[in-house]
């Protein structure tokens, strides 16, 4: 399992400046091929500095949730240091 991609993010608009909610389309490579799995997540910042992320699966998905979770967190971590995700 890795993670290709997360394609068609939308920042949704919430008046709380240190919490980002996003929608989007995860794009997951199986065994079987590529898959494509709805999700919502957010990006919270911490009075410590630290980022909080949650996500939440719109479609049912055919995969343990928390390896799955594990890497997504990490991909949505890595795209929000690198500037990747929308304002």
């Amino acid at each position: 399992m890795k993670i290709v991609a997360i394609k068609d993010m939308i920042r949704k608009d919430v008046p709380i400046y240190y919490r980002k909610l996003y929608t989007g389309v995860a794009v997951i490579e199986m065994t079987k091929g590529p898959v494509d799995y709805r999700i919502d997540f957010s990006l919270e910042y911490k009075p410590t500095g630290q980022k909080e992320i949650n996500i939440n699966f719109i479609d049912a998905v055919d995969y343990p949730l928390v390896p799955l979770n594990k890497e997504l967190k990490k991909h949505i971590l890595e795209l929000d240091e690198a500037g990747g995700l929308p304002d």
